[in-house]
């Protein structure tokens, strides 16, 4: 065995409290080098009458390592433990003093977790595993009341620009709120609202106010409980990294410079505030003069922000927050926001902006969840050609062991966004690898999330392209995919183990295209079946009962001998299942 490739530490995601009686421990091996695992459990007051061993599963590989996992319930929620390892004849034991290869005698040098504290304990929304949600930039989904629009408004469906307007507002998307029940998702997430000059609002003047040209408080609030009424979630998006430069303190830091009394809310290098050579005096999003920077240490800035925050959680029974530029703002602003949204709303679901891992955020005392950018770049990796099925695999592997179990069971999955080109664009506008990509989408761990538009076929490139007007002529929508898209989110609404389910690889090969994978809890099993080739195919895999069916027509497809043959169109899948109870 290669020992020097076998790692546990115990925290963070290699040691956890998965809820007030189960402890989650992982630890990783060289791919494909060791047999087995098994953890050796107890309570150091009383091991031997507590012992117990448990043979971990190997949850998850990547192209380097395998990862083992399983789950303890302590007797009285301390543990002790270690770990044995085996090869061949070979047996290893790993405890916090080091390897050893006799069996070294417990509990003194075990690893431990010394107790399980339920204030402790990293609890997410329920709601949120139960969430499908969908995006909306609200200039660009309905124009509901024209009386509102912005001066030189154009007429809808135009071609977006970085500065133009195009007249939506809240009263459309509350005209439109029927529409996203038939299409049955249960949560939306808004980009700003807030008082700003531009039309994505990400530079905001005044953090009380929803912008005139969209709406009101008072539609706001009756919009949210509109939502409500309907069973759907709302959450908004918190800019707290930066602000506009037309915000009053920040105005003020440019008329009085280092005499401001706001000179300390920002991160200003030197005085006066202004740009040379493109590069601003003052920190801010990018070089973006336009957006300066908070200095959220700053106590009064922090408070400010708080009460931001929690006004509107407290206003308007508002759902969550969307965290905009989450890693460029300090640890201790987040933990007291968590503290401050979680008291105004213990259900409230907080989602980061982190572009690439983001374990420092999660680990239960800042986000609950982040925006899975990685998720959406591998699997269109994938399925456009660029990774074979053993790569995809290792890299949703990798993807998986980033983080605690109630993450995974949360992060926010999407395929696109406002930040990205859209989705049938970034599959060269193939509508069937399209539909590989959203089968994905709604049976993988974690909460999926719809850019409006994607279900009627919308196009776009980069921003500003991907930020078009929604298409609300029913003939000039593509309907078929809208009926895809809503029997994939009835499937995922319909049955938990595509929510909180087992996730798992049953064929993934390298130089092979297509893949077969699985969800599974305690009542229902669900394979699924990928033919990522403009190529027909058929996959085989072993599965010893003889009682699955096709989830959409509930037609009974047997096994030949203990094999499953599927045969697949170019792009095709099927979505077998059996129950078990």
């Amino acid at each position: 065995m290669l020992l020097e490739a076998i790692y546990h530490v115990p925290r963070d995601k290699w040691a956890y409290a998965y809820d007030t009686s189960t402890i989650h421990l992982r630890v990783r091996t060289q791919k494909d080098d060791v047999d087995s695992v098994m953890a050796l459990t107890g309570d150091k007051y009383d091991w031997d009458r507590t012992y117990f061993e448990i043979t971990m599963e190997k949850a998850a590989s990547d192209g380097m390592f395998d990862y083992w996992e399983c789950a303890v319930n302590p007797m009285y929620k301390r543990l002790s433990y270690g770990f044995r390892f085996h090869k061949g004849d070979e047996a290893v034991y790993l405890i916090d003093n080091g390897f050893c290869s006799d069996y070294p005698y417990p509990p003194g040098g075990y690893f431990e977790f010394p107790y399980i504290h339920e204030i402790d304990v990293f609890k997410v929304p329920a709601w949120a595993k139960e969430a499908v949600f969908y995006q909306i930039m609200p200039e660009r989904f309905a124009n509901g009341d024209p009386s509102n629009d912005p001066e030189g408004t154009e007429p809808w469906g135009g071609q977006p620009q970085l500065d133009n307007f195009f007249g939506g507002d809240l009263q459309g998307v509350m005209d439109h709120l029927d529409d996203l029940v038939d299409l049955g998702i249960n949560a939306i997430y808004f980009t700003p609202l807030f008082l700003s000059p531009s039309n994505h609002k990400y530079d905001i003047v005044d953090y009380k106010q929803v912008d005139p040209h969209l709406g009101s408080n008072e539609l706001l609030k009756e919009l949210v409980e509109a939502c409500h009424e309907r069973g759907i979630r709302v959450m908004l998006d918190a800019v707290f990294n930066h602000c506009s430069d037309q915000f009053g303190p920040f105005k003020d830091v440019m008329e009085n410079g280092e005499n401001s009394r706001y000179a300390d809310w920002f991160h200003v290098n030197e005085f006066p505030c202004t740009v040379h050579e493109g590069i601003p005096t003052y920190d801010t999003f990018g070089f973006f003069a336009n957006m300066p920077k908070f200095n959220t240490a700053n106590p009064e800035v922090k408070q400010y922000l708080l009460d931001v925050a929690e006004y509107w959680i407290k206003e308007i029974k508002l759902d969550g927050w969307r965290l905009d530029v989450a890693n460029e703002i300090d640890h201790e602003f987040w933990r007291d926001f968590r503290k401050v949204v979680k008291g105004a709303n213990p259900e409230a679901y907080i989602v980061g902006e982190v572009w690439s891992d983001s374990l420092n955020w999660l680990m239960g005392d800042e986000f609950d969840s982040v925006m899975n950018y990685p998720f959406a770049d591998k699997v269109l990796s994938f399925f456009n050609g660029e990774l074979d099925g053993r790569t995809f695999a290792d890299n949703m592997a990798s993807l998986i062991m980033r983080y605690p179990q109630q993450t995974n069971e949360v992060v926010f999955n999407m395929l696109c966004s406002h930040d990205t080109p859209r989705l049938l664009t970034r599959v060269g506008h193939d509508i069937r690898k399209m539909k590989l990509t959203v089968v994905f989408l709604f049976t993988y761990m974690g909460t999926p999330c719809i850019f409006y538009g994607d279900e009627i076929g919308l196009t776009g490139g980069d921003d500003p392209d991907c930020r078009k007007c929604m298409e609300w002529d029913p003939d000039k929508q593509q309907r078929e995919l809208y009926d895809f898209y809503q029997l994939m989110i009835g499937l995922r609404r319909k049955h938990k183990a595509l929510r909180e389910g087992r996730f798992r690889f049953l064929k993934a090969d390298p130089h092979d295209p297509c893949v077969v994978y699985e969800r599974v809890d305690d009542k229902v099993h669900f394979i699924i079946w990928m033919n990522n080739t403009d190529q027909p195919c058929t996959l085989s895999h072993p599965l010893v009962k003889n009682d699955w069916y096709d989830s959409f027509t509930n037609e009974k497809v047997d096994t030949e001998d203990g094999i499953m043959n599927i045969s697949l169109d170019p792009y095709g899948f099927r979505i077998l299942c059996r129950n078990l109870h």
